[in-house]
């Protein structure tokens, strides 16, 4: 869990200081005593005010930071020199007003990040021998058996056992809308139950769950730090020493000045890099809420560096640029068979397989109301066919090469050409060394996905390709119909590798999109791998850079938007710091800016940065008014 500053203390010493203040400016005015009981008042505000602002400093001196918040000190005492007490108050509330907008924009949006991806806390109903009994959800084991009911969170990861119920789903994978479950489907915990009761078998508990390993994720992410910021870390330790080299030599230069001690004042003020400080942790945590909100999850600030240099993508296509669920798109028989008979024929042999191709088989067959009997014999040869033995003769069904094996030959089907033109993947049905004919089976591109390549080629990137372990035509029939510059099919893990690597080659800085599982090593090889639909798979989410818990291509186009925005809020942040620090130093030195002048323009650089980084937070908001 991320500690919060204690801002809200610090406010009530502000308040109390500030009446200080406010007592001596009516003191001076109202008392014909020298300005003693005014001295007084603002000696007892600048001490008020000092108690926070010493405590921010031992605090980070304890935890090995620099802030360079020791530089108000000075500044408030080298003030306190010169008699004027007022003055010292005031610049040590305005410096108290700078370190609480830090302190308050840093840890409130860490605090909006963890809730995206923090479990709720709540007791689980689990059943025991026919009994209900509440436990921790620290508690829960896998195989418990828990009962979740409407308005409940989900407080482990698992399969519906019983019942059915819509889930909010928003913290997992941001996506706004309900979803339905039924069951034997996956829940995560972290989501929660809209509408009916059910009861949940236990895959996945504790820290273990998705939303525990997102969790683990966004901490990670925002501990980590930018390359040029851990540069800048490194050389902070000679800040002050710098400081106070150029304040004592502005103190030399203007000795005879009756204003010098003040210049010098101003010049601490100014030069405390309180807007330095802020500027990349509030752009980044900004950025990190941005993207979880939307399903995106970032395993290391410096992915979101890289990918704002990302000028190439590399797509997967099953599952990614396709909708990953195989359909019958047509059906070839031979010229003396009818349609169901090649239907039924090939959906006995594919009778209780899994396979993607066998579940499109199966699903066309119960939509026509076919009856099927499962075979008497059942042989696969994993890559190319199926062999059973039925009541009406030996079917074979696969692969071109399958049926070859078996006596075949391609010269015996019907059509086959116009069928890989037209981007199918064939299965070929056979019975007793006869033909049958064949099945068209297609995976369909995503009505999304030829948008969402417009819309990275409108952002910059120059190549946009696919590969994937599918037929050349039909690979190349999806690449024609998204937009694709380039695609390359057949491929094999190792071929994957191989083209990326050749891209990297040509001065690319390459992001790959797969599914996280058998992408692996495309995913380990490019600069920035991206896994999609990562939800419940730990493979995915340990394999890429950034994961997607969703399938939604539009946060390929946001993720690239966001990362260059943020590179640019960085950079202005940057400006807005060094400017102040350099103008504020020359203007200090001329006796051009006084030392409460320089307090309100660290308390004004402060909310500048804090506000430019803010708007991060509102990248991809009409992602989700879309949906």
């Amino acid at each position: 869990m991320i500690k919060q500053p204690k801002t809200g203390r610090m406010l009530i010493w502000a308040v109390a200081g500030s009446a200080f203040i406010l007592n001596a400016l009516i003191a001076r005015r109202a008392i014909d005593d020298d300005g003693f009981v005014a001295s007084v008042s603002a000696l007892i505000a600048t001490v008020v005010l000092l108690v926070p602002i010493i405590a921010a400093i031992w605090r980070d001196l304890r935890q090995a930071r620099m802030r360079m918040h020791e530089l108000v000190v000075v500044a408030v005492f080298a003030s306190a020199v010169l008699g004027d007490f007022v003055t010292s108050a005031c610049i040590a509330l305005f410096m108290l007003l700078s370190i609480i907008i830090e302190m308050r924009t840093a840890s409130g949006a860490k605090a909006s990040l963890e809730a995206l991806a923090r479990l709720s806390p709540g007791r689980a109903r689990r059943r025991v021998d026919g009994k209900e009994e509440e436990v921790d959800a620290g508690d829960l084991q896998v195989g418990d058996m828990v009962i979740v009911r409407p308005g409940e969170n989900i407080l482990a990861d698992g399969k519906i056992a019983k019942g059915r119920s819509s889930i909010d789903e928003a913290n997992i994978t941001g996506e706004s809308l309900p979803v339905d479950k039924a069951e034997d489907d996956q829940v995560f915990a972290g989501t929660l139950n809209l509408t009916g009761a059910f009861d949940l078998t236990v895959e996945r508990a504790g820290e273990d769950t998705t939303i525990g390993r997102v969790r683990e994720l966004i901490l990670k992410a925002e501990a980590s730090r930018l390359p040029f910021v851990r540069l800048i870390d490194e050389y902070f330790k000679y800040y002050t020493p710098l400081v106070l080299v150029i304040a004592a030599t502005v103190l030399f230069f203007t000795r005879t000045e009756p204003d010098s001690i003040e210049r010098v004042v101003a010049l601490l003020v100014v030069c405390c890099p309180i807007t330095i400080i802020l500027a990349t942790p509030a752009a980044i945590v900004a950025a990190l809420a941005a993207a979880a909100r939307l399903g995106v999850y970032i395993k290391d600030v410096n992915d979101i560096e890289s990918m704002a240099r990302t000028d190439a993508f590399v797509f997967d296509k099953t599952g990614t640029l396709t909708t990953g669920v195989l359909e019958v798109a047509r059906l070839a028989p031979m010229t003396d068979v009818e349609s169901t008979e090649l239907l039924r024929a090939a959906a006995i042999a594919e009778h209780g397989s899994n396979h993607p191709v066998a579940l499109a088989i199966q699903k066309l067959a119960v939509k026509v109301n076919l009856n099927i009997r499962a075979p008497r014999e059942l042989h696969e040869e994993p890559g190319r066919g199926v062999h059973a033995s039925t009541e009406d003769g030996n079917l074979h069904v696969g692969n071109l090469a399958w049926m070859q094996d078996n006596g075949l030959a391609r010269e015996v089907f019907e059509k086959i050409d116009e069928a890989e033109a037209s981007g199918m993947s064939l299965l070929f049905v056979s019975r007793d060394k006869r033909p049958l004919g064949w099945i068209g089976i297609s995976d369909q591109p995503r009505t999304d996905a030829a948008g969402c390549i417009e819309e990275l080629k409108s952002a910059g990137c120059r190549f946009v390709a696919m590969v994937s372990g599918d037929r050349q035509q039909v690979v190349d029939n999806v690449a024609g119909v998204v937009g694709l510059q380039d695609c390359q099919g057949e491929c094999t893990p190792s071929d994957k590798v191989t083209y990326i690597d050749d891209i990297k080659d040509q001065g690319y800085h390459v992001a790959f999109v797969g599914d996280g599982v058998n992408d692996g090593p495309a995913l380990a090889t490019s600069h920035i791998g991206i896994a999609m639909g990562a939800a419940g798979s730990d493979v995915a989410i340990e394999s890429a850079t950034i994961t997607l818990m969703n399938n939604e291509l539009d946060r390929l186009p946001f993720l690239l938007r966001l990362a260059r925005q943020l590179r640019a809020v960085i950079m202005q942040n940057f400006s807005v710091g060094g400017l102040l620090i350099v103008g504020g130093v020359t203007l200090s030195a001329m006796a051009i800016l006084s030392p409460i002048l320089a307090a309100v323009i660290q308390v004004s650089g402060a909310l500048c940065v804090a506000m430019n980084s803010a708007r991060l937070i509102r990248q991809g908001e009409e992602l989700e008014t879309a949906q």
